[in-house]
């Protein structure tokens, strides 16, 4: 069994395989194959070093890679692997609270919150604290909670620690919005983290139990941790020191949501004896591709030293286009994607088109719409956010945990069961007097005789509707509840009652929601058979309400139908597809305009472009556009600096390598419609002459729109009658009117049309 499964690996593959004890740093760069060598290590201390696979921990950041995980490993060694612990951090955080977080004061019941619940529950604290939510917008000030929590600071410390207005007021709603999740037993997804870390810091047995379960730690995409998880991992692999990490400090690209990428450059401070081991040989794209993103990667500072090579051969040339506007952007990448799929005999899914910014879509959706040619966007409306499974979860959440306040509120009145504002109101202050749930509030004010008799009766069915479906708990499966659900409080027949297309797709989600839930059983059930436990799976209704919370943005995503791709190139970490557009390759777009002068978003930037090159396997186009309206402005930018420096030898124009390759299939050319692709004195053109060209051409434009505009150019000095003084810094055009671009010393950048802009020169 060794040499099988070693046979497959290269030589630093191999030698990371077979390093079982003591720290072990693997940097594998894109496409190096690191699942690969992490299920190898796994099957390879299981099989070979005899380790009991119940004492291996692998930890990943999305519920697919870490089933992945799981199934390659069973793959070379069978039934074993599913005793392995192999889950996301969150997963195992939330596992391991199941066991012992009755030591923390909170009941195993507890529930998870996800991020809507989390807004409603902000909501809540500013109207209790009479605070606006204009001046603290809520989704803002989660952000700051969350934060706060990703660096373990609980909110006495976070109160402690406040200097200013502002920060004092949100340390008041911090406290205010723990209150909540306490009264109501539940947990937000950073607490499932802050929670696991305090348990194991204050209880030192507990600490102990875990370390014993896994003597070995391993510990996928290292270089997207925050200082939570950072903890976490020390903790948990502070005994047995066999921790191995893998990841990549070049695709460290979420530090705006905590990750450090200082936990993968530090770790040999960490532990100085760590052997450290570099993936370099890429099995996913050509070298051309590669050499690109080697180069722009290697203008960072703050990165260890590594060079991605290929067996693969050089491939296509990297494919520059111009474009002169946002709906040529799209055009173009419409146009090309139509002509590989004639004459390469591509299908839609092989291509992807990635942004910066979701707003960029728009154009590019108008044209595929147009066309009728098939996409998708990662990251739209998802499936468990839409209103009817909410709803129906709600349920499950109190059915499994009545304290659930957020959830109750929710549904108490869904559909509609004459349980208005005024009977809520009754109830919250019965709850609110006692110091007890929403629940709790229901049932004192269902009993009371000041409870008026109309209000008194519908919150005495509702505690008759719950009390039922509560009693078939462990029961009936979560599949069977559902239906109980939608049957026992009439929410489908409302729904059919409407005679609605919206209603009737409502319908379908809820159909599909039972698609789910039947599937969660099949794989309880066979969990259970493998395992040979006792206890029947597919009636837990905790292990699914806590499956669904935890899924990622890339879990819910199906890559699998045969259509085009749109998605951030955040989203795209993780992935990759053999025809890859970047678009929006313009400064001040790509990198963002707040990064330019600011060394450390600079390079998390160009590791973002790092990311986007590396997704591509056989054909990567680099896209910019000279004029781009965006966010009801019309910009005029230069080629990114990101382009710039990928060397010119690797590029080609787009549009002659397109009349290149219709020639030699002995077609005729095609003819380029007016104000599509790059004018024709540009084919045949070096591409950094054409970003010459496009540079020039973007000067000429603000120059015209400078000298055009009523006087008005870059530099001048004006007087606005809400901002003060300010100075002209672009002047360009948008519709039928200009855009004048002015900087005000106390009110930042702002953009004008001319026509409506109350202001004069100085």
């Amino acid at each position: 069994m060794g040499a099988d499964l070693l046979s497959e690996l290269n030589e630093p593959q191999r030698e990371a395989v077979v390093h079982v004890d003591g720290p072990l740093l693997i940097l594998a760069g894109a496409g190096s194959g690191k699942t690969r060598v992490l299920t190898h290590r796994a099957a390879y201390l299981i099989s070979e070093k005899r380790v009991p696979p119940y004492n291996i921990l692998a930890v990943t950041f999305t519920n697919k890679a870490a089933k992945e995980m799981k199934n390659r490993v069973g793959e070379l060694i069978g039934p074993r692997a599913d005793l392995v612990w192999i889950s996301t951090f969150h997963s195992l955080c939330a596992r391991m609270l199941r066991e012992d977080i009755a030591a923390l004061g909170y009941k195993r019941s507890f529930t998870i919150l996800d991020e809507s619940d989390q807004v409603a529950a902000i909501k809540k604290c500013l109207d209790d604290l009479n605070i606006s939510g204009d001046m603290f917008k809520p989704k803002s000030v989660l952000s700051e909670i969350s934060s706060a929590k990703n660096e373990l600071t609980g909110q006495e410390e976070y109160m402690a620690g406040a200097r200013d207005p502002r920060t004092r007021t949100i340390a008041q709603i911090y406290e205010a919005y723990q209150g909540i999740l306490e009264r109501d037993n539940a947990l937000d997804f950073d607490d499932l983290i802050m929670l696991a870390v305090r348990l194991l810091r204050e209880h030192p047995e507990i600490l102990g139990k875990w370390q014993d379960r896994f003597r070995y730690l391993m510990v996928d995409e290292y270089q997207d941790t925050n200082h939570a998880q950072y903890i976490l991992v020390k903790l948990l692999a502070s005994k047995s020191r066999n921790l191995c990490v893998v990841g990549d400090d070049d695709q460290s690209i979420y530090e705006w949501r905590g990750a450090d990428i200082r936990n993968i450059l530090d770790f040999e401070r960490d532990y100085p004896d760590a052997r450290v081991v570099k993936l370099e040989q890429n099995y996913r794209s050509t070298q051309n591709i590669l050499d690109a993103a080697n180069r722009v990667i290697a203008r960072n500072k703050g990165r260890k030293e590594k060079s991605l090579w290929t067996s693969r051969g050089p491939g296509s040339m990297i494919a520059v286009y111009s474009a002169e506007n946002e709906r040529d952007e799209g055009r173009f990448i419409a146009d090309e994607i139509q002509r590989l799929a004639s004459a390469e005999g591509r299908k839609y899914r092989d291509f992807a088109v990635l942004y910066r910014v979701n707003a960029q879509s728009r154009a590019i959706e108008e044209v595929f719409l147009n066309r009728g040619m098939p996409y998708k966007i990662v990251g739209g409306l998802k499936f468990y956010e839409r209103r009817e499974i909410k709803d129906v979860l709600a349920y499950l959440r109190v059915i499994e945990n009545p304290e659930d306040s957020l959830a109750l509120e929710r549904i108490i009145n869904v559909p509609r069961r004459g349980i208005g504002d005024a009977t809520l109101g009754i109830a919250q202050k019965f709850a609110a007097e006692a110091g007890a749930s929403l629940y709790q509030g229901v049932e004192l004010a269902a009993k009371s005789p000041d409870t008026p008799n109309r209000a008194k009766n519908g919150l005495v069915q509702f505690l008759e509707l719950i009390q039922g479906l509560v009693s078939k708990k462990g029961k009936a499966t979560v599949s069977q509840l559902v239906e109980m659900v939608l049957e026992n409080t009439g929410y489908i027949r409302e729904l059919e009652r409407e005679q609605t297309l919206e209603a009737e797709g409502r319908i379908e989600n809820l159909r599909e929601l039972l698609t789910v839930t039947q599937e969660f059983e099949a794989r309880q059930s066979q969990n259970v058979a493998e395992n040979e436990e006792e206890s029947d799976g597919s009636m837990n209704i905790g292990a699914f309400l806590e499956e669904v919370s935890l899924l990622t943005d890339l879990d819910r995503a199906d890559l699998s139908d045969d259509s085009i791709t749109l998605m951030t190139m955040h989203a795209a970490k993780g992935l990759e597809f053999p025809v890859v557009f970047m678009a929006g390759m313009e400064e001040n777009v790509f990198p963002l305009a707040r990064s330019a002068h600011d060394d450390r978003s600079l390079e998390e930037e160009r590791r973002l472009c790092y990311v986007g090159i590396t997704r591509a396997k056989d054909r990567l186009y680099l896209v910019h556009a000279v004029t781009r309206m965006i966010y009801g402005s019309t910009m005029v930018n230069s080629p990114s600096r990101f382009l710039g420096e990928v060397p010119e030898d690797l590029l080609v124009d787009a549009m002659y390598e397109r009349r290149t390759a219709w020639g030699r299939s002995g077609l005729r050319t095609p003819t380029v419609a007016p104000g599509i692709g790059t004018p024709a004195r540009t084919l045949g053109m070096r591409p950094q002459a054409v970003l010459k060209q496009s540079k020039g051409k973007a000067q000429r434009i603000q120059s015209r729109a400078g000298h055009a505009s009523a006087g008005y150019s870059a530099g001048d000095h004006i007087r606005h009658a809400k901002f003060g003084e300010g100075t002209v810094v672009a002047v360009t055009r948008g519709g039928d009117d200009w855009i004048i671009t002015i900087a005000f010393p106390e009110g930042g950048i702002k953009h004008f049309a001319q026509g409506f802009a109350p202001m004069e020169k100085i």
